[in-house]
């Protein structure tokens, strides 16, 4: 096969696994109502004037399966932290005794959940377009290739790969997705 094709499918698999991997991160931010550090992922706190990622700031547990808490390294910081959380509409009130700052996780309701599956639909989707988009930038890419040489066999050969690929990245989406769905219906 044309080596230009090879890099082109390499490239290929290359940003599918990227989206599959960013499919993953926003799934896991959708939380099953069991508590989890990871829920707090990509909230900033405004620390001496820059957006700082929480977990820089503070050490962040979970006491039990209910309970996050949030240790600022900095006390003076504490009340900072508590409104980037609360501006983070989490669906969860920061408690803050001056020390640590609490936040109890409520257990979900079943309509709630059913929000839930609908997100992670969502964002399943997102993830599959994402990979589909990526499936035409690169057979774009590989079609352009027939002016350095590339034959016609040769293309459609690489685009059915493209294409395998692309089924390969959907299906582990798919399974992200199904693993989260359940996650969220178990009570």
């Amino acid at each position: 096969m044309n080596e230009l094709i090879s890099i082109e499918l390499d490239d290929c698999k290359d940003k599918m696994s990227k989206a599959v991997a960013h499919t993953e991160s926003e799934l896991t931010k959708i939380r099953a109502g069991k508590a989890s550090p990871s829920m707090l992922d990509g909230i900033s706190v405004d620390y001496y004037g820059s957006a700082t990622p929480l977990s820089q700031v503070a050490n962040i547990n979970t006491t039990d399966a209910r309970t996050i808490v949030i240790q600022p390294w900095e006390k003076s910081i504490i009340n900072a932290i508590e409104k980037a959380i609360t501006d983070a509409n989490l669906g969860v009130n920061p408690q803050n005794d001056g020390i640590v700052i609490r936040l109890n996780i409520p257990p979900l309701t079943e309509e709630r959940r059913r929000d839930l599956v609908k997100k992670v639909k969502e964002e399943t989707e997102r993830g599959r377009i994402g990979i589909r988009n990526i499936r035409k930038d690169t057979n774009e890419s590989i079609k352009k290739l027939k002016n350095d040489g590339a034959s016609e066999d040769e293309i459609k050969t690489a685009e059915g790969e493209v294409q395998k690929l692309t089924d390969a990245y959907i299906v582990k989406v798919d399974n992200l997705s199904e693993l989260k769905e359940k996650d969220i219906m178990t009570v």
